[in-house]
């Protein structure tokens, strides 16, 4: 009598189910140390920030302080605003500065799926992409709020005294600083969509005078209420755009145009 067969199970290299599994597990595990590696950076720094909480809003505060009138000051409405207030900014500096740590463990974790070709793009658009919205960041803060508040400070109406308060105006500028950071990225998205194949460079050319009408748009709907602090985001955004259309023609290999292949006979 034979004896009877045992079923061993899947083993690995015979069954494709189980290759895909264990493929997405490590993939899976891979992820969350990178995901801790980056919340770590981010740890740290906050828990060192911590004892300059203070000093770093005093820093926040200065383009709206210098401006203020004799005698104003900024105030806090909430029993703990005092407290929270600046080490919520603690956390955003330290999320800020953690940036080139969090997109190179992104990276990392991509880029072993990535063509050659494309990791030849992918790095320059990476680093361009952090260093373009620091300077997004940089402009909004040394050019754009001194501008915005000495316009506030100035059209402020005869007996109203102006008193900001500090988580307000926290959020007010975290929001303008990240605005302007993402205005910043107009060129790495041209790029992106250029070297995908989506949109060609003709095409981009084409779109500038509704690229311009959109940046309008736009920076009247993130900007303080003044032409000024408009104008200071809708040129910049122009620039880049042409800055992007440069970049699309030195780094992206040129395809057929879609449109064009369509009309061709």
């Amino acid at each position: 009598m034979a004896a009877p067969e045992h079923d061993s199970g899947p083993t690995p290299g015979t069954d494709p189910g189980f290759d895909l599994e264990q493929g997405l597990f490590s993939h899976l595990i891979e992820l969350r140390a990178r995901l801790i590696k980056a919340i770590a950076c981010v740890a740290v720094l906050f828990i060192g920030l911590i004892g300059f909480a203070n000093h770093l809003y005093t820093w926040l505060a200065e383009p709206l302080v210098k401006r203020l009138p004799q005698g104003a000051h900024m105030i806090a409405t909430q029993v703990a605003s005092p407290f929270l207030t600046p080490l919520k900014l603690a956390f955003y500096v330290a999320l800020f500065v953690s940036m080139p740590v969090i997109v190179y463990q992104l990276w990392a974790f991509v880029s072993p799926g990535l063509y050659r070709r494309e990791k030849r793009l992918a790095r320059p658009l990476l680093v361009a992409s952090v260093l373009l919205f620091y300077c997004g960041c940089a402009f909004a803060y040394f050019v754009v709020l001194p501008a915005a508040f000495h316009f506030l400070t100035a059209v402020t109406p005869k007996g109203v005294e102006m008193m900001t308060d500090i988580t307000h105006y926290l959020d007010f500028v975290t929001m303008v600083l990240f605005a302007f950071g993402l205005c910043f990225e107009i060129p790495v998205v041209e790029v992106i969509v250029a070297a995908t194949g989506l949109v060609s460079l003709r095409k981009l050319k084409s779109w500038r005078r509704y690229v311009i009408v959109l940046a309008a748009v736009v920076a009247a709907a993130i900007t303080p209420p003044d032409i000024t602090s408009m104008l200071l985001l809708l040129i910049p955004m122009v620039a880049l755009y042409e800055v992007g259309l440069v970049a699309v023609r030195v780094l992206v290999k040129p395809k057929p145009d879609r449109d064009a292949a369509g009309e061709a006979p």
